[in-house]
């Protein structure tokens, strides 16, 4: 069987051609697609919105806190205090053996090593300061210091000019890292509004010298064994007043 249809040519240019209607382009969206165009969109917003603001987050994530620049530590440091004694002095006042008295007390409380009295050498009290080392001395051992803890040191002075008496020893304490330091100018500091390193030092420090025991940032105390008549007590106060309030209910 012979098919009979053909095509027909049609001149490019001819009257034909300029009447052919023009076919109209149309573009084909997936039913499942076309419900999603207005989430996508704002997908695509908000990634823009935030690779704009890529550099705002690197920025804001620095570390800049005081307390990672001027860390608590616990490890040995050294106690001290100074005794002033005048020229003429022979002996010690009774504020001055309050105040060795109290000193005398924190290094039995946080120490088991040495303690010792340095005094002035070639200053001019080194006479009476002589005379009140010794009279420390004897108030240590009666406040419970051994005498093997006990060192009497000298020091020379540079001048003659009076020099105090000096009590130390060693023992763990909480301690931070020393203030006033100035790594960077703080007036260059205008762009990140970023504290400067010396910000924080201080509060620091004061709330490492408020720490009566260093060993409780390292871990808890054992818990003390409980208490039976305390527990008792306990139970029965909160036994009444469970029978009053079921009473008031009535």
């Amino acid at each position: 069987m012979t098919d009979n249809s053909f095509t027909p040519i049609i001149k490019a240019g001819s009257a034909q051609e300029r009447r052919r209607p023009m076919t109209k382009a149309i573009t084909f969206v997936p039913a499942a697609f076309a419900g999603r165009l207005p989430a996508v969109a704002a997908v695509v917003g908000l990634a823009v919105l935030v690779s704009g603001c890529a550099d705002r987050v690197v920025t804001g994530s620095v570390p800049d806190d005081y307390r990672t620049r001027h860390p608590i530590v616990v490890a040995e440091g050294q106690k001290s205090i100074d005794i002033p004694v005048a020229m003429g002095d022979e002996g010690l006042t009774r504020g001055q053996s309050e105040v060795i008295a109290g000193f005398v007390d924190e290094y039995r409380r946080a120490s088991t090593g040495i303690i010792q009295i340095q005094t002035p050498k070639g200053s001019v009290n080194d006479g009476a300061a002589a005379s009140a080392a010794g009279e420390i001395r004897r108030l240590m051992v009666r406040m419970g210091v051994p005498k093997n803890k006990i060192l009497h040191a000298r020091f020379a002075t540079g001048s003659g000019d009076p020099a105090p008496i000096r009590l130390t020893y060693n023992a763990v304490t909480a301690q931070t890292s020393p203030c006033g330091e100035w790594p960077a100018d703080m007036t260059l500091n205008t762009t990140q509004n970023d504290n400067y390193y010396n910000f924080g030092c201080a509060s620091q420090r004061n709330l490492a010298a408020q720490i009566a025991n260093p060993h409780d940032l390292l871990g808890p105390r054992r818990m003390t064994p409980p208490d039976a008549v305390q527990r008792g007590k306990v139970m029965e106060n909160y036994r009444g007043a469970y029978t009053k309030l079921k009473d008031m209910d009535n």
